[in-house]
């Protein structure tokens, strides 16, 4: 979508990512996703009168994990709050959460801009909070029901700065921090289970205006994709109005996926709307320096230095490194697949291309290939040691990837193996040379390109075994004779 050239558009995005931990935030009940209806809940999660909250240390670690990984200020003093509203998924009345307090504070994640250039985009903070129910309402005539098992479900709300100016930019920041938090083993940025959520808010102003323009806010985000259609329609909406001389109120407003359109849902609430105040049933947080230094020198290879790594280290392309590391899991099947003895380039071709045209096909991830790294290794390193050719090679690979079956059992059951013995395919040259009289005579007479034929031929007798650089290095000597 072409945007007004007199007009910019200024976006900021607040993330609620659920965290693996295996209990809820204040209390032991599981976080397993697709559960019995209300099976996961207590009277803490619950919210019955006189319980008590107790908080979840593995979820204080991640949460100092991922603002290390984004380059954030851990505040060794932070404060839960009550949060209040009302939803009848939320059955405190209120959400615990942080306020003025946040465990994390700052930060950043860079994006590459359209221009190329590397493009940073602020954070404001991330903080901890606990997730509500959900509330059903499809297939149910007159009324809804209410499902508590998320409720107390530990989230981190990772709120951005409004860097960010293209519905492209917006997609690209999600997609750069959902994979930083798969590298952290924190979250598993599932959106359609709802476990790495987000909320737009769009303004737009005129082009070299300081003063940012009335902002809404955009919900009902279940993909990637519906943030940056609703990011564009917003934005085409909000200038519309302003150059029919109607304002832009602040409002929450809900994408209708199926119309492409977002639609009024209600007056945004600003910060006193909720009535925050301390949690009175919660102590400060207080984290020691030393306690971040243990979980900073615990921090994997993030993507952005796993990419460098491979440039530097293993001579790939900027390109190959940013398609091998938009994932956990595929630049670990890489690496496997390298220390199998591929060569890295043949490797990052070989993942690229081929096993990912494959999966992608069959609407398959990478974690569930049936070729594996270690056998994707040895079918590259039966290439580079001439064994079979690249052609066969590819239909080795068909049969991994049908059946799972490593690539050397597959050539000797169905005898593949290149033949690179001199005086074999030389038998098989002499052959062919004499039932093409013709063809002969034409090469000798000067017109060279006929040797493409005759190679064919010699690969056709041999079944497609013979190395292609012997066959062509046979061929011209005996032609040249």
């Amino acid at each position: 979508m072409t945007y007004d050239p007199n007009y910019e558009t200024v976006i900021g995005l607040e993330v609620h990512a659920q965290m693996l931990t295996r209990s809820k935030i204040f209390c032991g009940c599981p976080t397993t996703f697709g559960s019995e209806a209300n099976g996961q809940i207590c009277p803490v999660c619950a919210a019955f009168p006189g319980v008590l909250p107790v908080l979840n240390t593995e979820l204080v670690r991640m949460a100092i994990k991922t603002g290390l990984a984004i380059r954030g200020t851990i505040r060794h003093h932070s404060e839960f709050a009550r949060k209040n509203y009302f939803y009848p998924d939320l059955p405190a009345g209120y959400q615990i959460s942080q306020f003025e307090l946040p465990i994390i504070e700052g930060g950043e994640l860079i994006i590459v801009a359209q221009d190329g250039v590397p493009k940073r985009i602020g954070m404001t903070r991330i903080h901890m909070e606990v997730d509500a129910g959900k509330s059903l309402h499809e297939g149910i005539q007159g009324a809804s029901w209410v499902d508590l098992n998320r409720t107390g479900t530990p989230l981190l709300e990772i709120v951005s700065e409004p860097d960010l100016g293209t519905a492209q930019e917006a997609g690209d920041y999600l997609k750069k921090l959902r994979s930083i938090l798969r590298y952290l083993q924190v979250c598993d940025g599932n959106m359609e289970e709802g476990s790495f959520r987000c909320d737009a808010n769009v303004s737009v102003r005129k082009r070299g205006a300081t003063r940012l323009g009335t902002r809404t806010e955009l919900k009902n985000l279940n993909s990637i994709r519906n943030v940056m259609r609703a990011i564009e329609y917003e934005a085409e909406r909000q200038i519309d109005a302003l150059e029919s001389g109607i304002p832009v109120v602040q409002e929450t407003r809900l994408w209708d996926a199926n119309q492409n359109v977002t639609r009024s849902m209600r007056g945004k609430e600003e910060a006193h709307d909720y009535r925050y105040f301390p949690e009175p049933d919660l102590p400060p947080l207080i984290i020691s320096q030393q306690r971040i230094e243990a979980i900073r020198e615990q921090l994997p290879e993030l993507p952005d230095a796993k990419g460098q790594r491979f440039m530097s280290q293993l001579g790939l392309s900027e390109y190959d490194a940013g398609v091998l590391t938009a994932s956990r899991e595929m630049a670990m099947f890489f690496e496997e697949t390298v220390r199998a003895g591929a060569q890295p380039k043949a490797a990052a071709n070989w993942i690229s291309v081929e096993l990912l045209g494959r999966l992608n096909r069959e609407g398959l991830d990478i974690e569930q290939s049936r070729v594996t790294p270690v056998h994707l290794g040895r079918l590259l390193v039966l290439i580079q040691n001439n064994e079979i050719s690249g052609k066969m090679a590819k239909d080795v690979f068909d049969l991994m990837l049908a059946s799972g079956t490593g690539p050397d059992q597959i050539v000797q059951e169905r005898g593949l193996k290149q033949v690179s013995d001199s005086v074999a395919i030389g038998a098989i040259i002499d052959q062919v040379l004499a039932q093409n009289p013709q063809q002969v005579q034409q090469f000798r007479q000067g017109k060279t390109k006929v040797i493409g034929f005759l190679v064919g031929q010699v690969m056709k007798a041999s079944q497609g075994q013979a190395n292609p650089a012997t066959v062509n290095a046979l061929l011209q000597e005996k032609l040249s004779g």
